[in-house]
């Protein structure tokens, strides 16, 4: 009894694809949103939730009617065929309502241009301020002219190399000192021609609050001020000063500004916002009339005892499909910008999506695998006379601790995919607008640690158990997205370690979630219990996009990874109290029985 793993990597290539779109679909989408249709982070959230509101509903509607279909190409290529090719197309398509609407918006408001501007701006503004205090500059002339005075002195200088590297040092502290005072008459302008501008416009047009204003106006437009002032006379920035002029004050209204400047030209030319949210509405429902199908396939092909290894392969692939996805949106440069042509992302995609199709129907003629498979379950004494007798049963005659450790987990999956999800959603916008940096970058390096930890994850819950697992898995999840809250811009580097660890422990509670909730359930109901799992899961992704936005436009960008460490944290009680769903210590034929898993 041996699996073809080559037949299962065909089979496979549907996942792939899926998985490509999905992750494409998770970063561009959302900066669309925001920047060029000018939503809020809370109807963002509402657009992107979705997918999953459609796949509570559509899931099991066509993967029953694909249980019921009889094509010549068998139960679920024919749906694998039309959602792909629809979804691709559709996909493309959303390149088309995207550059309608970027080229709508830069004609009438030089967004683009300004947005392009002012990361210029900003470096003079307050990269010139940073470099320190008129008191401070004067204080390292001195210590050069020191050091020019102890070479001469040395010999190192005759006196004509002396005086020529004193006039220099003395240019560089006025060209310095110019520099300085541009930055600070910058800075002013921008406080009270942009920024108070700004808000008494929103003020006079009742889009805030007089209350609103008035915090605005004492905590931020008079420090500023202040710090202005202290700047002009001898202040200077400090690191902590200048992150948070940067990243909190300067960004954040900035990029408030132009997405109300995008919001506007939306709300008075609404046509090619409805054009895209229909088009994205066909491509979400083309996706999701084949993702049952898909992943049904797999079980209709291999023989029971090689499902596991053949379920580790399959979602081993949708994880290459994840990396492909932003391995491309690295090369076109689409992770840290806003306002960019997001064409060739959606175009690969869409291309990539039509090719791995082909690849599939070349390779996969599912009636004969399926007459195979029936061949080798015949051959290995195979069956399944049980089935109809475990048709009925359910939850509710499970033993007390037992039913009592499933809610317990499946909680824990709501909770953690709350905190999850929300990043994976809302990092794309993020990363360049908190930390200047782009998001493709720590998205990649999350999916090749997770990677290279499932073997050791696997041999790790062989032996100690998937709770515990989990449950590491989960502290490591939780201070990786605790710490996100400390990183600015100075030291965003240290996202690619923190993702590093992320990836790690995502895949750590990933692996091992969904076969504790599967291992409570008996041959035939396994899909049942499946069925709890998604719906835990996808409650989650709907919620999640939704509540972090709306806490996000009133606390502002920096409460996402507080918010999504909460969420993993409080996932560490409830998983903490189960007392069932570990397997039975046995040995295993390979440790990738370890990743029955779906690592959607």
């Amino acid at each position: 009894m041996k699996l073809d793993t080559k037949k299962v990597f065909y089979v496979g290539l549907a996942f792939f694809l899926i998985s490509l779109f999905w992750q494409t679909y998770d970063s561009v989408i959302t900066k669309i949103l925001i920047d060029k249709f000018g939503l809020n982070q809370t109807w963002s959230g509402v657009v992107m939730a979705f997918d999953n509101v459609l796949a509570l509903f559509l899931l099991p509607l066509f993967g029953g009617l694909s249980d019921k279909t009889n094509s010549k190409r068998g139960r679920r290529t024919p749906y694998i065929i039309v959602g792909t090719i629809v979804a691709a197309f559709a996909f493309v398509g959303l390149s088309f309502t995207d550059n309608l609407q970027t080229t709508m918006i830069e004609s009438e408001t030089q967004i683009v241009e300004k947005y392009e501007d002012y990361l210029v701006e900003k470096d003079i503004m307050l990269g010139g301020v940073f470099k320190g205090s008129i008191t401070t500059r004067k204080a390292e002339l001195n210590e050069e002219y020191a050091a020019i005075e102890v070479l001469y002195e040395d010999g190192e200088y005759t006196f004509d190399e002396y005086w020529d590297a004193i006039k220099v040092a003395h240019d560089d502290y006025l060209a310095w000192k110019e520099e300085f005072a541009l930055a600070i008459d910058k800075w002013e302008a921008f406080n009270t021609e942009v920024l108070l501008e700004k808000m008494n416009l929103d003020l006079a047009n009742e889009s805030i609050s007089q209350a609103k204003y008035d915090r605005w106006y004492k905590n931020v437009y008079l420090n500023m001020e202040l710090a202005i002032a202290n700047a002009k006379t001898d202040g200077g920035l400090s690191q902590a000063e200048y992150s948070y002029w940067a990243d909190e004050i300067y960004d954040g209204i900035y990029d408030a500004s132009l997405s109300q400047a995008a919001w506007s030209k939306t709300m008075s030319q609404p046509g090619v916002f409805i054009v895209f949210v229909i088009v994205l509405f066909i491509a979400l429902v083309s996706m999701a009339t084949f993702r049952s199908p898909a992943v049904a396939l797999m079980p209709d092909v291999i023989i029971k005892p090689l499902r596991s290894k053949a379920n580790a392969i399959i979602n081993l692939m949708g994880t290459f499909g994840g990396i492909l996805s932003i391995l491309l949106l690295t090369v076109f440069a689409l992770d840290k910008k806003s306002y960019v042509d997001y064409t060739p992302a959606f175009v690969s995609v869409g291309i990539l999506m039509l090719i791995l199709l082909a690849i599939f129907l070349w390779k996969v003629k599912e009636p004969k695998l399926v007459e195979e498979k029936v061949a080798e379950d015949i051959k290995y004494g195979l069956t399944e006379e049980d089935e109809a007798k475990e048709k009925n049963e359910s939850v509710e005659e499970l033993s007390k601790e037992k039913r009592r450790s499933l809610f317990l987990i499946l909680i824990s999956v709501f909770l953690w995919f709350i905190g999850y999800n929300a990043v994976t959603t809302k990092l794309s916008d993020y990363a360049p607008k908190v930390l200047g940096m782009g998001f493709s970058m720590p998205l990649l390096i999350a999916q090749g640690a997770a990677l290279i930890a499932f073997i050791p994850i696997g041999i790790l819950a062989t032996k100690i158990g998937r709770r515990k697992t989990i449950l590491i898995g989960i502290t490591l999840l939780t201070l990786c997205f605790g710490s996100v809250f400390f990183i600015t811009e100075s030291t965003s580097f240290f996202m690619y370690i923190i993702f590093a660890l992320t990836g790690i422990g995502w895949a750590t509670i990933n692996v091992n979630s969904y076969p504790m909730v599967v291992e409570l359930s008996k041959g035939s109901n396994v899909g049942k219990y499946t069925g709890y799992y998604y719906t835990f899961s996808m409650a989650a992704q709907i919620l999640t996009p939704i509540l972090s936005g709306i806490l996000m436009d009133a606390l502002g960008r920096k409460i996402l990874f507080p918010y999504a460490a909460l969420f993993v944290g409080a996932a560490f009680i409830t998983m903490f109290l189960v007392k069932h769903g570990d397997a039975k210590i046995i040995q295993k034929e390979s440790v990738l029985e370890s990743f029955d898993v779906d690592m959607d």
